[in-house]
């Protein structure tokens, strides 16, 4: 997200120049965009009606990309986080061991998403009409709340002081209210945040003990 702040084309050509040549191969597409269409002023769940209006430059390449799907299903999601890869989940369990405290904001409400749950409700979504549709996971939290849940839950005993964006100073703008939720009664519902969570870290303890080859 604070890269395409500093490159801005950058981020177009990936998300909306790449859409648009994948879409021109004429079969359907799968686009995955994001919460970050939207610029959280509402305070009740956007739903796929609600008008998009992106703060980040990483919102508006995402939005952009979203208008080169002719034919296919744009998936909103949010917060995404999974045993692997760079996410919020295997960075706050790399610092949480490493440190005493560490400082989370509290200030921007979303719903935290396993990849897993996910990959199995866009299967099901496939079957569907094309169209937009939110997934997400059910429940909400605030980033500082989901660091308290993933230390309770890893048994580390570490601390979360609660601090605002603008404290925490990064280059991109982000939605302080960004939950989704779906308006399409065919749309897969997604188990609570929580459930992904335990899911995420079980899959990674699985990893850590798993016998280097």
């Amino acid at each position: 997200m604070d890269g395409a702040e500093a490159d801005p084309d950058g981020a177009l050509a990936v998300n909306a120049e790449g859409t648009r040549n994948v879409a021109a191969l004429g079969a359907p597409v799968v686009y995955f965009s994001t919460d970050y269409v939207f610029d959280g002023e509402k305070r009740e769940p956007y739903l796929e009606s609600d008008a998009p209006n992106p703060l980040s430059a990483y919102g508006h390449s995402k939005l952009a990309g979203e208008q080169e799907v002719r034919d296919g299903w744009i998936v909103r999601s949010s917060w995404l986080f999974a045993p692997w890869g760079h996410n919020f989940v295997r960075t706050m369990l790399a610092l949480g061991r490493e440190r005493d405290e560490v400082a989370v904001v509290d200030d921007q409400r979303g719903s935290p998403t396993y990849v897993r749950h996910l990959a199995e409700a866009t299967r099901a979504l496939v079957t569907l009409p094309f169209g937009t549709y939110h997934v997400a996971a059910a429940g909400d939290c605030n980033w500082a709340e989901l660091a308290e849940a993933i230390f309770g839950e890893a048994g580390i005993d570490c601390r979360v002081r609660r601090i605002s964006t603008a404290a925490l100073g990064r280059a991109a703008p982000r939605p302080a209210y960004s939950v989704l939720r779906s308006e399409r009664p065919e749309t897969p519902r997604l188990p609570h945040w929580r459930e992904g969570l335990s899911e995420c870290l079980a899959g990674i303890r699985a990893q850590e003990q798993r016998p280097e080859m």
